[in-house]
């Protein structure tokens, strides 16, 4: 994406934002803040890992206002390296106990808009087609019956990925988790850039089983993909998608105009306009009709402080290119 300096974006008026998201919210969200404010936003769909290197990469000149969507330890890692700008919106007291807590662990540089478990999809006419048994548990997925079967996201630009990858360490602690990803690794035909892919291919039935988000698989079993979506047995993660300021915006109250409205009812419910399924952070906001009940879904206690850490993140990934090779 081409941009002008910061100080061009500011005298343009044009507030610009990189979004975390599913492309469908991303130009939903668009259109309703233009309506909402009359300013004009500019909008690039990223997967998360990429914004946090483009964000790292320009902070002497910020090119970038926001950072709207993904998840929220990466945001974290970004608030620990000073790339954030504070920031503590009236909306805050509406904030469900997580959100608030998300919010108080960025040092009030970054604010919680939703979350999500996850999890994985397979497609049930390819199962059937196959005649194997269903997965119902991670391990299940190591089974040599699912080679080839099997897409996940790669934990170098996919935020998705990167908690999928957090969660293993913190069910199984860190060597055992490594070892079930040497194994899982046999099955998988192909590491994705963005999170939300495999479950899309596990929908168009280019792929039998999609490691995502379960509210990513909600969204294309709703648009009518033959998807069964699984929390698996042994326990899951889950993500808090997070909207930060950047450090050194051109735009900061403009910035701040989208941070409001990103955490209003109104906002909020342009997840739903665009038939996405996250459990939204505001008290006040309607929780979409499809929405996995992550109350009732057996969850690790997601340690955001530690894996929000640029220098765990760093030494995880490296480990696991090293050992996992994720080319393929």
């Amino acid at each position: 994406m081409a941009l002008a300096s910061a100080t061009g974006a500011a005298a343009s008026g044009t507030l610009r934002v990189l979004c975390g998201v599913d492309e469908a919210w991303c130009a939903t969200m668009e259109r309703a803040f233009e309506d909402k404010s009359g300013l004009t936003l500019e909008m690039a769909r990223k997967s998360t890992g990429e914004i946090l290197d483009q964000i790292r990469a320009e902070r002497s000149t910020p090119m970038i206002d926001v950072w709207w969507g993904g998840t929220g330890d990466t945001h974290l890692q970004a608030a620990s390296e000073d790339l954030l700008e504070a920031y503590t919106p009236p909306r805050e007291a509406e904030m469900l106990p997580w959100a608030r807590n998300f919010f108080a662990l960025s040092g009030g540089r970054s604010a919680g808009i939703y979350a999500g478990a996850l999890g994985f999809a397979y497609n049930v006419e390819l199962l059937a087609e196959a005649g194997l048994a269903a997965p119902n548990c991670w391990k299940d997925l190591t089974k040599p019956i699912y080679k080839g079967r099997i897409q996940a996201g790669n934990p170098n630009t996919s935020g998705t990925a990167f908690t999928a990858l957090a969660t293993l360490v913190q069910l199984f602690g860190e060597d055992e988790a490594f070892a079930y990803m040497r194994e899982l690794d046999a099955n998988i035909v192909e590491y994705t850039k963005a999170g939300s892919a495999p479950v899309k291919a596990a929908g168009r039935g280019d792929v039998m089983i999609g490691i995502s988000f379960m509210h990513d698989a909600v969204t294309q079993k709703e648009a009518g993909s033959p998807l069964v979506i699984v929390a698996p047995c042994e326990g899951t993660g889950y993500e808090i998608g997070a909207v930060s300021i950047i450090k050194g915006s051109g735009n900061i109250e403009a910035a701040r105009r989208f941070v409001d409205f990103a955490l209003s009812p109104e906002g909020q419910a342009t997840g739903a306009l665009a038939g996405q399924n996250q459990v939204p952070s505001n008290a006040r906001s309607a929780l979409p009709l499809a929405a996995p009940d992550i109350s009732i879904i057996k969850m690790v206690d997601y340690d955001f402080a530690t894996f929000g850490s640029p220098d765990e993140r760093s030494r995880l990934l490296t480990r696991f290119d090293a050992e996992i090779h994720p080319t393929h």
